[in-house]
């Protein structure tokens, strides 16, 4: 058996019906960070688990809701999330050396807007970022990751476009 995983960032207040819809079919919601008003977490498919860290927008409400990190084990796979983590090979500082005291065997991290996954060899890990579902910022297009977790291995990934950044979703 496997778990289904929906992972999103930069929200910063906004999520659609679209990215909803996308998040009905998975087990487990992770938002790595930049969430903005808390409230709109309430607009998530409801009974589903939540792992979230908060992100250099996220007020005192947010960070006292959830951690700047989160390290777990899910099916097998050791995860280690936080906001800033920079990508392969320029991580933020510090990042680098956490991870190599963690053994992550996956890395997720927001901020960049920047959807992208690699493989890092140096540090044996995945690195995922899923972009952003919110309307602020540079990116173009707002993206988020569905894959799953079973068996120590992630398998099934996708990569879920949801639209150009500043056409609302009717």
């Amino acid at each position: 058996m496997s778990l289904k995983i929906g992972l999103i960032s930069d929200s910063h207040s906004y999520l659609d019906h679209k990215t909803c819809d996308y998040l009905q079919e998975v087990d487990e919601i992770w938002h790595a960070g930049d969430i903005g008003d808390v409230s709109i977490l309430s607009g998530l498919p409801p009974n589903k688990p939540l792992r979230a860290v908060f992100g250099n927008i996220d007020d005192q409400v947010v960070q006292k809701q959830f951690p700047e990190w989160q390290v777990f084990e899910l099916e097998g796979v050791k995860v280690a999330m936080t906001h800033i983590g920079g990508s392969p090979p320029r991580y933020a500082k510090g990042v680098k050396e956490r991870l190599r005291m963690l053994q992550p065997q996956l890395f997720v991290c927001g901020h960049s807007h920047i959807c992208k996954v690699e493989y890092d060899p140096e540090l044996n890990c995945f690195y995922m970022n899923p972009g952003a579902v919110g309307q602020h910022g540079f990116h173009q297009i707002r993206t988020l990751l569905r894959f799953d977790l079973g068996a120590g291995k992630i398998t099934n990934l996708r990569v879920v476009e949801l639209g150009k950044r500043g056409a609302l979703s009717t």
